[in-house]
């Protein structure tokens, strides 16, 4: 799990409001199931603790969740969670050129030594696509997240997802854990987004400074704001379709034969 670089010091105002009635994590979680109407609300101790020490980001579902169990508005509840995002501690930096962009995309992607999430159906640049692919090679223990927001716009995507698939199962866990989780969310009311996110900086595209179609804008984000889309890309995926296998992956946007890496899964 992705953790916040600062904790809250002494009991955050979400610590508070439990040990105020008083009660356990457990305790917290057992009524939260029980007013869930399918009897389970999702909140584990271990995740209520992790918000609790602003170590993880509570989503907006489980923010409302809470603010009514506690009975307490959410602005104070998770100010500990949000502060630093406006405290101004990590400044954007601006990228105004294509060069630019790409440079700090592949750069982010070359930094990741835990995390890689990245979102958007997209992307096609060769050079970009192909350093993800180097890194999931060359760091096994990498976990990375690779969730579409819609089907893919571009033979080169789901080409990239097949080689994906031949460099890593989804489905392995000799590492205690995933390391390749992909997904598609095809809802139509979803907006569409993008980002590419590490443990260490993040850079999020934004519509161009220079011209309607062009690819060459964006802000380059520190640690902590990195982090947060890292929770943010773990949600994504928690909501979306598996792609995990050649044929889901085919079935979004169907490519010749020649064009299919053979799946390492067959």
């Amino acid at each position: 799990m992705a953790r916040a670089r600062h904790s809250p010091q002494g009991n955050s105002p979400l610590r508070a409001a439990r040990l105020a009635i008083p009660a356990t994590l457990e305790q917290v979680c057992a009524d939260l199931d029980k007013l869930s109407p399918d009897g389970a609300s999702g909140v584990t101790p271990s995740m209520l603790s992790g918000w609790e020490r602003g170590r993880h980001t509570t989503s907006i579902r489980y923010r409302t969740l809470l603010a009514d169990y506690y009975s307490q508005p959410p602005d104070i509840l998770f100010a500990h969670q949000d502060i630093q995002l406006s405290a101004g501690s990590e400044n954007p930096a601006l990228l105004a050129s294509h060069r630019e962009l790409r440079n700090a995309m592949i750069n982010v992607v070359n930094d990741a030594e835990e995390y890689l999430a990245v979102i958007g159906s997209r992307s096609r640049d060769a050079h970009y696509l192909a350093a993800i692919e180097s890194a999931l090679a060359a760091r096994p223990e990498l976990v990375h997240y690779r969730i579409l927001i819609g089907p893919p716009r571009h033979p080169e995507l789901p080409q990239h997802l097949l080689r994906l698939l031949g460099l890593r199962d989804p489905h392995d866990r000799s590492l205690g854990m995933k390391t390749l989780r992909m997904g598609i969310i095809d809802h139509h009311d979803v907006p569409e987004r993008f980002f590419c996110a590490s443990e260490k900086a993040a850079v999020v595209p934004v519509p161009s400074l220079t011209s309607a179609d062009g690819f060459d804008s964006g802000v380059l984000l520190g640690p902590y704001a990195a982090e947060r889309l890292i929770d943010h890309a773990r949600q994504c995926y928690a909501a979306a379709r598996r792609i995990e296998h050649q044929d889901a992956i085919t079935a979004l946007y169907p490519l010749p034969e020649q064009g299919r890496p053979k799946d390492r899964a067959t």
